[in-house]
């Protein structure tokens, strides 16, 4: 009987080496996050967390190793709709005047350019901002929301094309309780339905129960990569990586 086949990995990093300013970051990363796995990236300030899923996005490019998306090599990679990406912590209008409905349907470009808006895709930003407990707020400028609201709109932008592979850097970065709850439950909804989830994170906190890898990165190497034991946090300013996996 013929095995099926089965579909490549979302995100594969090997031996990745990076640079910023000419400064080397990463050294050798190896990281994959498999179909329907959620990692999470743990390590101190300057670890090289932010920079492992800036180059899994093509932001930085690699000076070494190799990359791929979905089984195909980063350079040859297009199927942008495919992947939901939360940048750091950043305003959500970027300086323009705009609503919230605006911001999160630019989130849906990736699928069909600048043509149109159909009626499915008004569809899909509306369930976006459902998801995120913002549909209320669609109508009002981005730039009268809490820094929190803010965050959730972004989620909801990355949300909005339905992707398969969904990349945050640090989304629980200053962001009340009220919405790390909101987001763990988004999350949730998204590995219900079969995403890949790669997280940035200081802490695993309310996302915990999800995790199933957390790869520890310490002066741009993996350190440690593994199932976590209900770690309490990773200390933004140091690497006690101890007791993190079973």
């Amino acid at each position: 009987m013929t095995q099926p086949t089965r579909p490549p990995a979302p995100v594969r990093l090997t031996a990745a080496h990076a640079s910023l300013g000419g400064r080397p970051v990463l050294r050798g990363v190896d990281l994959t996050v498999a179909p329907g796995e959620v990692v999470a990236l743990l390590g101190g300030n300057g670890s090289g967390k932010s920079t492992t899923v800036r180059s899994v996005i093509g932001a930085v490019p690699l000076t070494g190793g190799e990359r791929e998306l979905f089984g195909v090599p980063g350079a040859r990679f297009r199927d942008w709709h495919r992947i939901g990406y939360v940048p750091q912590r950043t305003t959500a209008a970027g300086g323009v005047p705009a609503t919230v409905r605006e911001v999160v349907a630019t989130g849906r470009l990736a699928q069909h350019g600048l043509l149109p808006f159909r009626r499915r895709d008004k569809a899909a930003v509306a369930r976006a901002l459902e998801a995120v407990g913002m549909l209320d707020r669609a109508g009002d400028g981005v730039a009268d929301l809490s820094g929190g609201q803010q965050q959730r709109v972004l989620i909801a932008r990355a949300l909005v094309g339905e992707p398969e592979l969904l990349i945050m850097d640090e989304p629980m970065a200053g962001v009340d309780l009220a919405s790390q709850r909101v987001l763990a439950d988004t999350l949730r909804r998204q590995v219900a339905r079969g995403a890949a989830v790669l997280l940035v994170l200081h802490e695993l906190g309310p996302l915990e129960p999800l995790i199933d890898r957390a790869v520890v990165l310490n002066e741009g190497r993996v350190r440690q990569d593994g199932p976590p034991a209900a770690p309490d946090h990773v200390h933004p300013h140091a690497d006690r990586t101890q007791g993190l996996f079973a």
